[in-house]
């Protein structure tokens, strides 16, 4: 009697709840989120780069590896950004489904880090900052999600709506708000280049430290010039970033005379007791950070 009740209530628990969940790996924490939000409780994700961390500097460990190896699919931002991915995958053999989310996506680019040899321009990674670039991501992810567990298609499906539409209301909200505000109070400076497609978006002229990647090094002349732009330009909104070296732009804030409006969460999420703990929220804390400073 018990052995047949505890097959009735088997029978009665729905397919993905017998079966272990989709082990995925994402490349940092922002498209892990995604992954996270798309997948539902059929996903196990692990990001590799964690909250408050930065993607272009992080060096892959044998743990790192060992994650991956076990992983049946990986989710990277592609354009660039992991320039450790192909030596990641080569030494986990791994042999699942890679998507890479800013595929297919209409990039913009930005000037050479100072020090490169041929000044030549590089794609801009930082395509999560534009909500309607976002919709190409989270296409890619679900369509990833799909190949690696076909059984999931109707739950990724709909989740990936429900979390399409909650972008673009976002990117409504947001879109309005900017609207609002005159052109010429539409600048800010950051320490370094992550917003130029929130910035393209959105109408904002934007100012930066350090180039696409943190790698960069400011140098003093740059500096110096930046100082005379923003007292040029009478930018009032500086903003630091959550996973970047903070005494540079401490550095131009005096010299310029302008006070940091604030902390902006550019290539990671906070903790999960901050303020952006999701993309969500990243986006939203990011505009409103930014709204109260250039008003």
């Amino acid at each position: 009697m018990k052995k047949s009740l505890f097959g009735l209530l088997l029978l009665s628990l729905p397919a993905f709840a017998l079966a272990a969940k989709l082990p995925v790996v994402a490349s940092f924490s922002i498209v892990g989120d995604m992954a996270r939000q798309i997948g539902g409780d059929r996903v196990d994700v692990v990001s590799l780069v964690g909250p408050d961390q930065d993607a272009h500097v992080f060096q892959p460990s044998p743990a790192d590896v060992k994650k991956l190896s076990a992983s049946r699919l990986f989710v990277t931002n592609g354009l660039g950004l992991e320039g450790w991915m192909g030596r990641l995958t080569k030494a986990s053999s791994f042999k699942g489904v890679l998507v890479e989310a800013g595929k297919g996506i209409k990039t913009r680019m930005a000037p050479a880090e100072e020090g490169e040899e041929h000044g030549h321009e590089m794609v801009d990674p930082h395509a999560w900052h534009d909500p309607q670039r976002v919709q190409v991501y989270i296409r890619n992810i679900t369509d990833g999600l799909i190949k690696a567990d076909p059984q999931g298609k109707a739950e990724y499906t709909r989740r990936a709506a429900e979390f399409a539409a909650k972008v673009k209301q976002q990117d409504d909200w947001a879109a309005k708000e900017f609207a609002a505000i005159p052109a010429a109070r539409r600048k800010m400076l950051t320490s370094h280049d992550a917003f130029g497609y929130f910035g393209e978006r959105y109408g904002i002229k934007l100012l930066a430290i350090q180039g696409v990647s943190t790698e960069a090094e400011a140098s003093a002349k740059g500096v110096a010039q930046l100082v005379r732009q923003v007292r040029q330009e009478k930018v009032n909104a500086v903003f630091m970033e959550n996973m970047t070296d903070k005494r540079l732009l401490e550095q131009l804030t005096r010299e310029a005379k302008v006070k940091i409006g604030g902390e902006l969460y550019a290539d990671a999420l906070s903790k999960p007791s901050g303020p952006a703990s999701d993309y969500l929220k990243l986006f939203h804390y990011n505009v409103e950070t930014i709204l109260k400073s250039i008003r």
